[in-house]
């Protein structure tokens, strides 16, 4: 029996490494448009995440709509206010004592 030369199936099974090469890249997903669009905040404004009760939050949304102004407006004169009856009342806020 003559011996027998696999090399040649094996390469053709498997395609040649100069095929494989010149098959196109796996493109990956644009990353660009993703999670919330950049904007230019204001110096004194710091994004904050709050936990709130839903008919709380819905009632911010139902002033809001109605007074044509943003969610952002509403709370932020809610907690001016806020702070002023209690400035009224207790005195002006001191600040936290640092770590």
């Amino acid at each position: 029996m003559s011996k027998k030369s696999f090399s040649g199936g094996l390469n053709s099974l498997l395609g040649d490494k100069e095929e494989t090469q010149q098959e196109t890249p796996v493109q990956t997903p644009d990353k660009r448009g993703r999670g919330r669009p950049k904007k230019e905040e204001n110096e004194n404004e710091t994004r904050a995440t709050l936990i709130i009760k839903n008919d709380n939050l819905e009632k911010l949304k139902a002033i809001a709509y109605w007074e044509r102004i943003t969610i952002k407006q509403v709370v932020n004169e809610a907690l001016e206010n806020y702070i002023k009856k209690y400035e009224k009342n207790q005195g002006e806020v001191k600040p936290k004592p640092g770590r």
